[in-house]
């Protein structure tokens, strides 16, 4: 399927996000996907993810989720990002993050769901989200925050999912009515596993309807072919669950 990506500007309650808009090339309106990129922001890598969503007949947005900062790219990248020599530049990324608080998460997932609702590209009803690293968060903050307008959420790499703040996302699983799919990583520092069990614990409590998986041998950052993370294998692993997903709850 042909695919056109464009850059659109959407505004928002704190300024104006830049982003990255995937959709067939059919002159037709597909189901709404919103991608929430890793801590690196949206890049080539992502434009090339979002695509591929597109190919399969699905209209996504990838917004610059750093977008107070700036427009993409926020970050100087090197073609290949190798996370064992990158303390310098998560020194720049982790202080962005931390704005990202969750009412902040809530205005801006309000503003990129209004802004898919009034698209012509995008077909009318709920929509789907799928989440990479801290972008898994800011996913599982929207379904709680939006519930009405969410049918299905992913998130691969997540970190931070289920701690002990009082602000922690899974503490917004009773909120939930999107189905979700988790592809934890293997023995990933930021979520161990007392942190996977919390979040199964949270989300069985509230009855949301869920699946999790942990990718045996895949590390934090598998999805991301731009970083000395990547595990291709775990990757199309990805790939396929989230298809599966979105082609259950929103067939295109």
């Amino acid at each position: 399927m042909l695919v056109r990506g464009t850059l659109v500007d959407i505004p928002t309650a704190d300024g104006t996000a830049d982003a990255y808009l995937a959709h067939p090339d059919d002159g037709r309106a597909h189901p709404g996907v919103i991608l929430f990129t890793d801590a690196f922001g949206l890049r080539p890598h992502v434009e090339g993810m979002a695509d591929r969503l597109a190919a399969a007949g699905y209209a996504v947005l990838a917004p610059n989720l750093f977008y107070r900062a700036g427009r993409a790219p926020v970050f100087d990248l090197p073609e290949r990002i190798d996370l064992e020599q990158a303390d310098e530049l998560f020194g720049r990324i982790f202080p962005l993050i931390e704005t990202l608080t969750p009412d902040a998460n809530s205005r801006d997932a309000d503003a990129y769901l209004r802004w898919l609702a009034e698209s012509p590209l995008v077909q009318d009803g709920p929509v789907g989200l799928t989440g990479y690293c801290f972008g898994a968060m800011l996913a599982l903050r929207a379904a709680a925050s939006h519930p009405d307008r969410i049918a299905v959420a992913a998130g691969f790499h997540g970190g931070r999912l289920a701690t002990d703040s009082p602000d922690s996302p899974h503490l917004g699983a009773d909120r939930i009515t999107a189905e979700l799919y988790f592809g934890h990583a293997d023995e990933d520092p930021s979520l161990p596993p007392e942190q996977i069990d919390r979040l199964a614990a949270a989300l069985s409590a509230a009855g949301v309807r869920y699946r999790a998986e942990v990718y045996a041998g895949a590390p934090h950052g598998y999805t991301q072919a731009d970083t000395s993370r990547y595990d291709a294998v775990a990757a199309e692993r990805h790939w396929e669950a989230l298809l599966g997903l979105l082609k259950r709850a929103l067939p295109a």
